[in-house]
């Protein structure tokens, strides 16, 4: 395998093949918190996709210098210092959007996810690798944001990034808004249907079960 190929499958398979929300669930509480409309979801997917690729970048580079007794807590430091980076710039640039997200971007230092791939791919790979695979899921984390956010955002304001896109009754329209789709409860019936719909496709995903049924007894004769 080249490595050109190699880079190519590192970058793509976290899409639907070893997406990490849908296979692996990591990172749903941002997923399910910030995903009420499209524009949050965007900004929240490209914050994250941005610190974890930077992260694994650093983490890479300096991994052969990182005690093993503390390599948490030097992951922690790093991934908190880009989060710090990125908020300040929302905050300067975005504010309004820096509002609608309120702490979830500073909890991208705790995401799953992010500390997931630092320990489990950047520590032990170089550079461009690292960076590779980190952006590859980062692209996957945001595509199932991405989603989400546009089902709630259509289905629950009729719009898309703040533009009406279904014409609602109220203003002589046929739309009427489901309130339902911008409570918590909502976003968890959208990413199971979701990975039941992944998992539908791809039968390989699905987990094996932890334990065989007894077997049932014979009909009495």
């Amino acid at each position: 395998m080249t490595a050109r190929t190699a880079f190519w499958t590192t970058l793509t398979d976290p899409l639907i093949r070893q997406n990490p929300v849908t296979l692996q669930i990591l990172g749903i509480c941002s997923a399910l918190a910030v995903t009420t409309s499209l524009a949050t979801a965007l900004t929240m997917s490209v914050s994250l996709t941005v610190v974890l690729t930077l992260a694994a970048g650093v983490i890479s580079l300096i991994r052969r210098h990182i005690p093993d007794t503390i390599r948490l807590i030097v992951q922690i430091v790093i991934v908190a210092s880009l989060v710090i980076v990125i908020d300040q710039i929302l905050q300067a640039y975005f504010a309004q959007i820096s509002r609608a997200l309120s702490v979830y971007v500073g909890l991208i230092t705790t995401n799953c996810l992010v500390l997931g791939r630092t320990e489990a791919y950047a520590r032990y790979h170089p550079p461009l690798p690292s960076m590779v695979d980190a952006f590859g899921n980062g692209l996957g984390y945001s595509l199932v944001l991405i989603i989400i956010g546009a089902i709630r955002e259509l289905f629950g304001r009729g719009q898309l990034f703040g533009h009406q896109v279904l014409p609602l009754a109220d203003a002589g329209g046929w739309f009427t808004p489901l309130s339902l789709m911008l409570l918590a409860p909502s976003a968890f019936f959208l990413l199971g249907g979701l990975v039941w719909a992944v998992r539908s496709v791809r039968p390989e995903q699905v987990e094996a079960p932890e334990f065989a049924p007894p077997p049932r007894p014979e009909a009495a004769e």
